[in-house]
């Protein structure tokens, strides 16, 4: 190994207390995924911060959500390598005023506060990457660009383009998502899909004359029921109707419908299966219409573009007395994205944990140091 292991623990150990107060300062700035002004002026101290680890860092400016934050490192003699991407976002689910019931505080080597372990304290991982790279006078083989994004927790809908074109200069990408149960990496995880079906039918009065009536209700049983049977529970692919409205009174023949579907995948082919099967929906009753919009959209992160890079990952982890297992998950992140172009992809690098987006949200304080410090390897030595 290139990097002096006892060394970069022993520096990771040493700023252990500087990183917890850092981790506090960012998870009591509060950035909800809405708000434009707080996103922004976090990005700006964002900035500063990474500039004063020896970072070249700049604003993504974002006319409709919070800025994005673009950062990079070229080590000497190494113009012409591809970067390493470091993939992060600093948006929260949690409102502004969340401190109040949900402090910052640290117990029983926890580490809890709004968004601490999905993901602020990654953005302070990265910061003291930077920083233990400079101080111990590390030179990694590869340039680093670090993209922090504003919107991953409402659908990475500005950042997309983003994260694909740094995707696709980079030779591989690490995201700093946080870990599973165990501080386990995640090799796989589902393609997520949002469709809206409205059923258009014809009102009538339900009493007096009913069969000048289409009854999207009904219209809507027959769907949902068609659609559950696309769910392949031996696949792991779900079709779910989460959301139904529609009616306007008891006495009315209702004329419109309107569904909100949640679609999951392991497998971008099973994706396609479910999505060709939905905008192929017709209508059982004579004259009833089905609209539908939407789409998936983050597709499945698939083994085939993690295993090499996790089983490179796991050997370092290894020689740093780490045992890095891996599993997989429903939810998706912004590492889709990248799975899915085929850039080796390495998911779940955040601080171990618990609790993302529930009242219990903390990180293990005394796994901080460590998963900095492969952070830092992992950067040397692929």
């Amino acid at each position: 190994m290139s990097v002096d292991t006892g060394q970069l623990r022993a520096w990771c150990d040493a700023h252990l207390p500087e990183m917890l107060a850092a981790i506090r300062t960012v998870v009591e700035e509060e950035t909800p995924s809405g708000d434009k002004a707080r996103l922004d002026a976090f990005a700006t101290r964002l900035i500063d911060r990474y500039k004063a680890a020896g970072a070249e860092a700049a604003c993504i400016a974002n006319p409709t959500a919070g800025n994005h934050v673009s950062a990079s490192v070229q080590p000497e003699g190494t113009p012409q390598a591809q970067p390493a991407l470091f993939l992060c976002h600093y948006d929260t689910v949690w409102p502004v005023g969340a401190l109040a019931t949900h402090p910052f505080r640290i117990e029983a080597g926890k580490a809890y506060g709004p968004g601490i372990f999905d993901m602020q304290t990654s953005l302070i991982m990265v910061e003291f990457t930077l920083r233990a790279v400079r101080e111990l006078g590390l030179t990694p083989p590869r340039p680093l660009h670090i993209l922090v994004t504003s919107d991953e927790e409402v659908g990475s809908t500005t950042s997309r383009g983003h994260i694909e074109e740094a995707a696709r200069a980079a030779a591989y990408v690490l995201v700093l998502e946080s870990p599973l149960p165990g501080g386990v990496l995640k090799t796989a995880r589902k393609g997520v899909g949002e469709f809206w079906l409205e059923i258009t039918g014809r009102a009538a009065h339900a009493g007096v004359e009913p069969e000048k009536g289409i009854h999207a209700i009904e219209e809507a049983a027959h769907q949902i029921l068609h659609l559950h049977t696309l769910n392949n529970p031996a696949e792991g692919t779900t079709v779910s109707v989460g959301v139904i409205e529609g009616g306007s009174a008891s006495n009315v023949i209702p004329a419109r419908v309107r569904m909100e579907v949640d679609t999951r995948a392991w497998t971008q082919f099973e994706a396609d299966r479910v999505e060709n099967a939905m905008r192929g929906l017709a209508p059982v009753l004579p004259g009833a219409q089905i609209a539908m919009r939407g789409g998936w959209n983050r597709p499945p992160l698939e083994r085939s573009a993690t295993h090499a890079l996790y089983a490179r990952a796991r050997v370092i982890g290894a020689q740093m007395g780490l045992d890095l297992g891996e599993g997989s998950t429903g939810g998706g992140s912004d590492g889709n994205f990248t799975g899915a172009l085929g850039i080796p992809t390495l998911d779940g690098l955040g601080a171990p944990g618990a609790g993302a987006h529930a009242d219990h949200e903390h990180i293990e304080v005394d796994q901080l140091a460590e998963r900095t410090a492969l952070l830092v390897a992992l950067w040397m030595e692929l």
